[in-house]
């Protein structure tokens, strides 16, 4: 079998008997259940969610994407072998972190497949909340232009290039357009402060002013759990972004819940600990990828200026990545998601067929 043929890069072609378009991000697709598929699950598999539910089918693929393009290698390597089911295997181990230590609930209702989750609809909070304890990446670049406050949060001189910050700072942007807020231009991912959030609390999908309080509790109890169990295998925490959303419990009421994925290698910076200490970084996460693409090619402008979007998005498209640089890249997926789990991961020869058989047989989701 070819090595392309192991990676899941189309993932929103699957037969899943759905009566709603498929939505298809960067990484993710989302197949919608009908009404009937949802109800029958959620009876047989006595998911602890209203009768009522709207289900999901959320599918990961293997490709990857970085400053806003998704990347392909020599080969015909449409992705990152191992990537999708490191990330997946990441993110449901820290919701087991999550569960065990008592914190929120999360969206994932069942795991099919290393590549599939079964998911609980939510109402997705409009912004990336995302929370930093280093000053790197794009906070340092801005840093070391002279800029001094973040979202609002004013930070002091003398800070130096990857240094801990002196206390975790939450440094949220929007997630998607928004259109109509006051001092926030329509743009995916600009930063905002508290204050536009207090300002404009519902325009930001919060249900209640006393929300924002409760987001940023789960922000940082879920960026503490995971900091403490990375320290155990000398891997530091560098940042990272949480997605929140609502649901309502079985008492009718709504509560706020992790979404998407967390901790993992695309959200998130991780250091390798005994580098760090030794005056350098090792990345084991997606940043490693993007460092590569800033130095191995000779305009990192192209990358870094969104003014140039379309000249970087056919740089993309025409560009076939060295092979090695795509199975390092593998390397550091697969290695980080082993040394957090504490064993080998398991890797499909043949995704796409393993997940059509599964949720065929033990679903009865494609006819």
């Amino acid at each position: 079998m070819k090595l392309a043929d192991t990676v899941l890069a189309v993932n929103n072609d699957l037969p899943i008997r759905t009566d709603q378009a498929v939505h298809s991000g960067k990484v993710r697709s989302v197949y919608w259940l009908t009404a009937a598929d949802s109800a029958r699950l959620i009876s047989q598999q006595n998911y602890d969610v209203p009768a009522d539910t709207p289900l999901a089918i959320m599918v990961i693929s293997d490709r990857i994407s970085a400053f806003d393009c998704i990347f392909h290698g020599e080969q015909g390597l449409a992705g990152i072998p191992g990537k999708g089911a490191a990330l997946n295997s990441i993110a449901n181990h820290w919701f087991s972190v999550f569960a065990n230590n008592g914190l929120a609930d999360c969206h994932i209702l069942d795991v099919p497949h290393p590549l599939v989750w079964i998911v609980q609809k939510a109402q997705p909070i409009k912004v990336e909340a995302i929370i930093r304890s280093y000053i790197t990446g794009s906070m340092w670049r801005a840093y070391s232009k002279g800029e001094r406050e973040f979202c609002g949060i004013r930070l002091p001189d003398g800070l130096t290039k990857d240094q801990k910050l002196p206390e975790l700072l939450i440094t949220p942007s929007t997630k998607g357009i928004l259109r109509g807020i006051p001092a926030v231009p329509e743009q995916d991912d600009v930063n905002i402060s508290r204050h536009d959030l207090e300002q404009n609390y519902q325009a930001f999908g919060f249900h209640k002013i006393e929300d924002i309080a409760v987001y940023e509790t789960l922000l940082k109890q879920g960026f503490e759990a995971i900091r403490a169990e990375l320290e155990k295998i000398d891997q530091i925490f560098v940042d990272t972004k949480f997605e929140f959303g609502y649901v309502t419990d079985k008492q009718g009421q709504p509560k706020l819940i992790y979404m998407d994925e967390v901790g993992t290698p695309d959200s998130s910076r991780i250091w390798d600990g005994a580098a760090y200490r030794d005056g350098h970084i090792v990345e084991n996460s997606k940043e490693g990828f993007r460092q590569m693409l800033l130095t191995q090619y000779n305009d990192p402008d192209l990358l870094l200026n969104k003014d140039r979007m379309t000249e970087r998005e056919q740089f993309a498209r025409d560009t076939d990545l060295p092979l090695e640089t795509m199975l390092a890249t593998s390397r550091t997926y697969v290695g980080i998601a082993e040394k957090i789990m504490g064993k080998p991961l398991k890797l499909a020869d043949n995704p796409r067929q393993e997940i059509i058989e599964v949720l065929r047989d033990k679903y009865q989701l494609i006819d």
